[in-house]
């Protein structure tokens, strides 16, 4: 799937508008919240498209699924109560970079947080929670619990251990469906 998304290059550094929806319903239990799409995920349309990315190993491992289309991924964040969005709609950024993410305008989640069941908030790496805490923290009244990036970037966590420590969201849907 390729989707057009704005962008125009400014002394060095691209505008870019985060244009495709976020994924969740009215059961979504959770949201997870990345800073930006990457350059990929905003070509296909859709979240985590990088192949280095392990966002989807990492559901993939924890639930015991194969996902590989965007409408599988999409059907298996649905189906277990999983809302999925960016914390930034648009901003100033140079390639994929969270590093050079500048001229925040945040993504307004009370979309989400009004119309589902969202007990939890997650974050994707310290980036994402930076920007939640200063940007939309206050504004939601609820704190975010940061786990560690799954970007390739982020090379000193192995698969192993983003799994150890991302576990605490499949931990907490097999309790909230008690």
């Amino acid at each position: 799937m390729f989707t057009r998304f704005k962008q125009k290059i400014i002394m060095g550094n691209m505008f870019a508008e985060h244009e495709f929806p976020p994924v969740f319903n009215n059961d979504s239990k959770v949201l997870i919240l990345g800073s930006f799409p990457s350059v990929k995920s905003r070509a296909d349309g859709f979240y985590y498209a990088h192949k280095s990315n392990r966002f989807w190993p990492v559901m993939s491992s924890l639930f015991s699924v194969s996902l590989h289309s965007i409408e599988e991924k999409t059907d298996f964040l649905l189906s277990h109560n999983i809302a999925l969005w960016d914390v930034v709609a648009e901003c100033d950024i140079q390639s994929s970079s969270d590093s050079s993410i500048r001229q925040v305008r945040p993504n307004d989640i009370s979309l989400i947080l009004d119309s589902s069941n969202v007990e939890n908030i997650y974050v994707n790496g310290s980036k994402a929670y930076e920007l939640y805490v200063r940007y939309l923290e206050k504004k939601t009244g609820r704190s975010a619990i940061k786990l560690p990036s799954t970007s390739s970037a982020n090379a000193s966590y192995s698969l192993e251990r983003l799994l150890t420590e991302w576990s605490v969201v499949k931990l907490f849907l097999d309790s909230s469906s008690d």
